[in-house]
């Protein structure tokens, strides 16, 4: 008489594997925001995981994979990369039908990765020195540039731009407010609220890329002011 394999046995497998991995992520985000990138160890994280060294290489990888990884998760929710532009709440910005309510969406947008994510990049990039860390900043880097060069040209191309202002020199502006040194210059150094954060960058975005209307000149009731007599 054969037996079969309990269905259950390699999705309970899998799924022992997953909170394995959750917690070595976990562990290591802990310990990179508290001791920065050079100062964490592969050893550090497997005590802090409750799992063995080789568990972690083979889980995760070696340390600028599970740097990758953490801030992915971080991100995301999840430790898979996802290019910015295919992310649902990004295609949200560009959904919105107006300029300013676009811009508007796109500062939310920054604000909540910001929330989650600007202490641990702020730390990478003070440590970006380290060539497997510099690495991983010049790929989220240039992700950020992907997510406000596409804003750009779509402000460009649906509502219009300033007209003294390209639309390169909108992206640029564009990935520089929304960058996490100045976030955290405003929120984690000067105590901004995150409120506030957000309407500042919703405003600043609309202010640098949008032509401003034109105000009316004051009325003079006896001709302008040139033709009075003094």
């Amino acid at each position: 008489m054969t037996t079969s394999r309990r269905p259950y046995s390699s999705q309970l497998r899998d799924e022992q594997a997953r909170n394995t991995r959750r917690r070595i992520l976990d562990a290591a985000r802990e310990l990179l925001l508290a001791n920065g990138y050079t100062a964490t160890t592969i050893e550090q994280i497997a005590a802090t995981a409750a799992v063995s060294v080789q568990t972690v290489y083979n889980a995760v990888g070696n340390k600028a994979v599970i740097a990758g990884a953490v801030y992915d998760a971080t991100l995301v929710g999840h430790d898979h990369p996802v290019v910015i532009t295919e992310r649902p709440t990004f295609r949200e910005v560009l959904a919105e039908r107006s300029a300013r309510r676009c811009l508007a969406r796109y500062a939310q947008f920054g604000r909540e990765h910001a929330e989650r994510v600007a202490p641990l990049l702020v730390s990478f990039v003070a440590e970006a020195g380290n060539a497997d860390l510099r690495t991983l900043v010049e790929r989220i880097e240039q992700q950020r540039a992907e997510g406000a060069s596409a804003v750009a040209h779509h402000i460009a191309a649906r509502f219009g731009l300033s007209p003294d202002r390209t639309v390169d020199e909108a992206a640029d502006i564009l990935w520089t407010l929304t960058a996490p040194e100045t976030t955290n210059r405003l929120v984690r150094q000067r105590g901004w609220t995150w409120d506030r954060y957000e309407s500042w960058l919703a405003d600043t975005m609309c202010h640098s890329l949008l032509a401003r209307k034109r105000q009316a000149l004051p009325r003079v009731a006896n001709g302008s002011s040139s033709d009075r007599r003094v």
